[in-house]
């Protein structure tokens, strides 16, 4: 199957205040991956799905298999266009990142799959696929952004709060209680010159 690159190009640095850092080459410059869109059977996407099944099962005590098939539940149209997409970020050959979303309702993409590869965190790229999401969720006429993320992920929720993330639960409450942490975004429409 081939890649789709049509409407994910090399994109600028957004949404990269914060914590984490851009990978740099020798002379300082940033390097910025380019964005993918893939299909789920896509072998570039296969290193997402795979190294969330071993985080997920290793935070949650799943089995491997359990969240390899909870990974697949959704049906793959669901990622792609219109509703959704999912995405790739590759930098020198290698996916480093990558992220999606599907329809959750008319006006609302839902993020999912959202993945830094370990050899690949703290650099950065969390907030670039975010961005990089966000900025086609509203190409494609969304106003809103919902997500969900484990009380096991306390760098996912860090990420969420850095971009502007309202979080829909009470955030004074320990993780472990709060269980499954839902956040929501709304997007702003960029003017058209």
């Amino acid at each position: 199957m081939s890649h789709r690159s049509l409407e994910c190009q090399e994109r600028a640095p957004a949404g990269t205040e914060g914590g984490d850092q851009l990978t740099t080459t020798s002379d300082g410059a940033i390097e910025t991956p380019q964005f993918v869109a893939v299909h789920q059977s896509d072998p570039l996407a296969s290193p997402l799905l795979d190294e969330l099944t071993v985080e997920y099962s290793t935070r949650y005590g799943r089995s491997d298999e359990d969240e390899y098939t909870d990974l697949r539940a959704y049906p793959p149209e669901e990622f792609d266009p219109p509703g959704g997409v999912l995405i790739v970020a590759v930098s020198n050959g290698v996916p480093v990142a990558g992220g999606a979303f599907r329809r959750y309702d008319a006006s609302t993409a839902e993020l999912k799959r959202m993945w830094t590869a370990s050899g690949h965190r703290r650099r950065g790229y969390g907030k670039l696929v975010v961005a990089e999401l966000e900025r086609i969720a509203v190409q494609r006429g969304y106003t809103r952004v919902y997500l969900t993320t484990g009380w096991r992920q306390p760098e996912a929720v860090a990420l969420y709060l850095s971009m502007g993330y309202t979080p829909l639960f009470d955030s004074s409450l320990p993780a472990d209680d709060i269980g499954v942490h839902p956040f929501e975004k709304e997007l702003r429409q960029r003017a058209v010159s």
